[in-house]
Order: structure tokens, then sequence, then C-alpha cells
């Protein structure tokens, strides 16, 4: 049979109606849809697709489970390795993982591997799903600093091996970035993050909230009382600025408060909740990756009549996501290229009012492959705003690192860990996840917590 060469669409909801709600905007795959994508499978005998997944999905078994009508059974094979599946169905960045490596996406596309993984995961959500086999007690006790992808990937696979695992969160509510970073329309917070956690409690794994290691508890004294290893994946949530004039001015965020404010806090919905945010007219985001498109997106659920990426490359250097950039456009998003501000100016109040920007064109490439920005001379101009948002990346949370006495760090503060088990300098102290490679994606971070889980019960049974 000729394989069909084409993925099924997702279903998302009208641009023109997203853009004025948090609903979610891909609406995922109905039964019938899953079963004709997962019938595209061509059930290599060796297949690539798993080379490209740093959590070891089984992606062909349970592919053919789907093709069955199997739905359960596919999850259950699933979640062998993947305690996260509905939120790696939604953001994962499957065009560079799996589904780069499917042999149909030579001649075609590839096979929806991410969608048809969030299809299970939800009919899972929905219906229900068998208990996950664990192994018996060990009596060994392991502490995970952190409950964002990497933390909660590490407790689940822990979970399984048998060991009690208490995870220890800073903010009043588990999930980490996949809770404060990535906003409702992409990821639903109630409905997915913590319906998937839940499932990772029901493991056995203890999650202590407002528990701030480094002030409660050293590492050391985690050590001390009793527990025999530690796992650290605190993440990156220190925001880089640009340090230019201006910056200190009411309206300039770092996209980690505004989106924190927003998907944590639940800003769009005060008074309701809380926490308030501010947003004008005019909102220029900084920046060009995931993080910066969730923002201008977000600003214009917040009431923006324009929102705007301002970015000194060019469209072919932007990092985010080509799907995240293409609903940033249908939304309504505009994008101001190879400009980049110099100084964001205030009136009289200290409220800002503009920013002057400067024009770039592309020169030679640089250290990291992408064509050098070069400042036109003379090409200076005034862009009136009303709020900006610095999406620059995030550096590493640095509370655990300054209170642990031996650990090595690198220049920029990260935690040095062996790619490979997560072992730091210190005997029975682990670490993974942006705290260690600075910050990447969910997925990345679940493959270091799954890699670090695997050398902790190595460690464990060693001693």
């Amino acid at each position: 049979m000729t394989p069909v060469m084409t993925k099924h669409e997702m279903p998302t909801q009208d641009p023109k109606e997203r853009v004025n709600n948090f609903n979610e905007v891909a609406l995922g795959y109905d039964e019938q849809t899953a079963l004709t994508e997962a019938s595209r499978c061509l059930n290599c005998k060796k297949p690539k697709c798993m080379e490209g997944c740093p959590v070891e999905v089984p992606i062909p078994e349970f592919i053919s489970s789907i093709k069955e009508g199997d739905f359960a059974g596919a999850i259950k094979k699933i979640k062998t390795k993947n305690s996260l599946p509905a939120v790696c169905g939604r953001v994962c960045p499957q065009e560079n993982q799996c589904e780069k490596y499917c042999i149909l996406g030579k001649k075609g596309d590839p096979v929806g591997i991410g969608r048809l993984e969030r299809f299970v995961a939800d009919y899972e959500l929905l219906h229900g799903g068998e208990p996950i086999e664990k192994a018996a007690p060990t009596g060994k006790r392991v502490a995970v600093v952190g409950s964002g992808p990497a933390g909660l990937t590490a407790a689940g696979d822990l979970a399984k091996m048998g060991h009690h695992v208490t995870v220890m969160e800073a903010l009043h509510v588990a999930g980490g970035v996949l809770m404060y970073g990535i906003p409702e329309f992409r990821l639903p917070k109630d409905k997915v993050v913590q319906k998937e956690i839940e499932k990772i409690k029901e493991l056995g794994v203890e999650i202590k909230t407002n528990y701030v290691v480094g002030q409660l508890d050293s590492i050391d004294e985690l050590l001390a009382e009793g527990y025999d290893a530690v796992f650290i994946g605190t993440g990156a949530g220190l925001p880089y600025f640009m340090n230019i004039p201006g910056e200190n001015l009411n309206g300039v965020y770092s996209a980690n408060e505004f989106l924190t404010r927003t998907n944590l806090m639940k800003a769009y919905q005060f008074p309701e909740h809380d926490t308030p945010i501010k947003v004008g007219e005019r909102v220029a985001v900084i920046g060009a990756g995931n993080v910066a498109m969730d923002a201008a997106r977000t600003a214009l659920r917040l009431g923006a009549k324009e929102s705007y990426i301002v970015y000194r490359r060019s469209e072919k250097e932007m990092p985010a996501r080509h799907e995240e950039i293409e609903h940033a456009q249908e939304e309504g998003v505009k994008f101001a290229l190879l400009t980049s501000p110099v100084e964001f100016l205030g009136d009289e109040n200290g409220n800002l009012k503009a920013m002057k920007c400067v024009k770039y064109q592309l020169g030679e490439p640089d250290a990291s492959g992408r064509c050098r920005p070069v400042p036109i001379a003379g090409s200076e101009y005034e862009m009136a705003v009303d709020n900006v948002v610095l999406a620059l990346g995030q550096g590493p949370n640095p509370l655990v690192p300054r209170t642990t006495p031996g650990l090595e760090l690198t220049k920029k503060g990260n935690i040095v860990a062996n790619e490979e088990t997560g072992e730091t300098s210190k005997p029975g102290v682990f670490a993974g996840g942006d705290i260690v490679t600075g910050a990447a994606t969910v997925i990345k971070a679940m493959g270091a917590g799954k890699k670090a889980a695997r050398a902790i019960n190595d460690y464990l049974q060693s001693k």
C-alpha cells in the first residue's frame, strides 16, 4: 500500500476567536483522526524515531496499539518511560526530536508522533488508566529539589524503582516552568499539568510546596536528615536584562515576571485572582524564542491593540518553533526584525513611553553559526510603546548552588554534572535540566531527569 505522505492537520481555534481568550489553541485529534494518522506508520524493521526521543518512549509500540484501537494499551506503553505524556504531546519540539528521524519524513510529512502521544494521554485523563507497575520498596529515601520537568521525571522514575521520593518545591504549587512559564493557551494548568502531577503522586511521590531549599534546609542538611541521595532540578528562573538605560521604568517587564503573573498567578482573571498586570495599547517583546512568542501572544489576549516581536536578526535566525511563529502571525503579532532597542524612554512620572531603536544588517556568521547582526550607522528611531517585555533568556536559579559548599559550578553559575549520569562534585548529589545546561527544552530536561534517576538507582544499590 502506498503510504499517505501528508500529516493530518491539528484542529485549532480560529485565530480571530482565540486571540480573545486563554483557552487552548490546538484542540487535539479525535479517535478517527488518531487511527488514520497512526495508520501512516510504516512499522519500520529498524525504526529511527526513538533515536530522537530523550526519554526513550517506545514509539513504534504505542503507535501499533493505536492502530489496533487499544488506546489504554498505548498510554500504558508510553508511561513506562514518560511520566508527563500530555505535557510532552503539547510542548515538545517533535520536529527536532522523534519526527525528525521518521522515515516518512524523507519524502513527505513524518508521522504525527507528538499529536498521537497527546491523543492517548488525553484519552487517559478523560477515561482513567491502569496503575503503573512499580518495584517493591527499597527503604531508600531520595530528595528532589524542584518540581519542574527534570524533577518530576526523576521523581516518577525513582518511585517506579521502589524508592521513597520527596519533592521540595519553592512555589506554592508544583510544576515549575510548566506552571509559571508556558501560557494556558498552550498548556492548560488544571486540565493537564496538575492531573499529570497527580498521576506521579499516585506512584507514592510526596510533594512539599512552599519549601525553599537553601533557606529551610541546605543540601547538606537534607543528607544529614537521612536522605540517601539528592537530585537538584531547580531550573533557570533568573531573567537576563539588556543593561541599557531605562530598564527600571514602569512598564518594562522581564518575560519571567510577565508570564508568571499571567500564568501562575492568573492575572488574566483579575480581580477573581489577586495579582494584576498592567498592559497598554502597544507592547514590544524583545527576543524571538518560544518565550518571546508566548509573551507577545499573551499581550494580545490581555488587551494590547498591537504586539511586536523585536529581534535583531532576521526571521530565518529566530529560535522559536515554526509552529509558534506561525500561530503568533495568525493572531496578529507584528515582527520588527533586524531591530533592537538601545534605550527605553520614560515620561516625567517614570512610566515607559517609547524606546530608541537601531536597525541592523546581517554580517558574517558568529560562534553560534548564525549571521552576526551589525548595527547600521544613523538608523536610530523612536518607537512608541506602553510596555516592553524582555525575553532574552534566563540564567540558573542561584539559591541552591550558593548554599551548597563543595558543589562545582560553571562561570555562569550552572552546576557541573556528568551529562550521562547527573553526578556532581558532591557524593550522593545529582543534578539535571536547566540548572546544568542553561535554559533548554522541557523534553531535554526530562531526559536529564531520566538519566539521573537511573544513576541514582545504581548509586543507592551500591551503598
